[in-house]
């Protein structure tokens, strides 16, 4: 029997997280382990919330692996689609396998179009209770938006300044948000430089900030944290 099908009598929680990984070449010393963890979400997730006596009915992951469209516009996004877990594992695993650390240019990478495009996912809006989740791991500062946006294969749907995306991101009366107030969490695994520490970790609202150290990868993936942010919010 199944853990959904043990807690049945309870609430049918819809889980949509969306990986958003930076792919360039600073990443080498931590991107097997940011990918070994996430490789192990779904069986982690499971078993806290069985713990607590929940289970999730309906879990879904989303994979955006990032690099720099300064650098090389072709491969500065790569992404899935929502996949839903356990039954699409396999293409998630391939699409995680896949991911090679490579190329980045200059220090600032395209971090900021990777959010734009998670905050801007076809989110669940059904079932009892929803948590939609951004996680960004990254080990660089940002560029601003639009700098490279004349580029090939810049994403015309991109806001062009991180005001307007923190409109799409929202607040607690905000009239513009693509994300669901009561749902919606962003997990920063980013350096204590700009954009991530200051101003998105200050003033973005329901969002936790872990800092890495710029240039030398990720120095710890605390992978458990976004397990508890999601497990403790349902």
């Amino acid at each position: 029997m199944s853990n959904a099908e043990q807690y049945q009598g309870n609430l049918q929680y819809a889980v949509d997280i969306v990986l958003c990984v930076d792919a360039t070449g600073s990443m080498h010393p931590v991107l097997d382990t940011v990918k070994s963890s996430a490789l192990q979400f779904h069986d982690r997730l499971d078993d806290v919330m069985a713990k607590k006596g929940k289970a999730i009915s309906q879990l879904r992951l989303k994979v955006i692996a990032f690099r720099d469209f300064g650098d090389d516009a072709s491969t500065a996004i790569q992404q899935t689609d929502f996949l839903q877990l356990p039954a699409q594992a396999r293409n998630f695993e391939e699409f995680v396998r896949g991911i090679e650390a490579s190329g980045g240019g200059d220090i600032p990478e395209s971090g900021l179009e990777a959010l734009a495009l998670a905050i801007n996912s076809p989110w669940e809006t059904g079932l009892d209770r929803r948590r939609h989740v951004i996680v960004m791991f990254t080990d660089a500062p940002a560029h601003a938006l639009g700098t490279h946006a004349g580029t090939q294969s810049y994403p015309a749907s991109i806001p062009r300044s991180l005001d307007d995306l923190f409109e799409q991101w929202g607040y607690a009366r905000s009239q513009t948000a693509v994300m669901e107030q009561s749902a919606k969490r962003l997990v920063l695994f980013a350096p204590d430089l700009a954009p991530w520490s200051d101003p998105i970790a200050e003033e973005w609202d329901l969002t936790l900030h872990f800092a890495s150290k710029a240039g030398q990868g990720l120095e710890e993936f605390e992978m458990d944290e976004i397990i508890e942010t999601i497990a403790n919010s349902l």
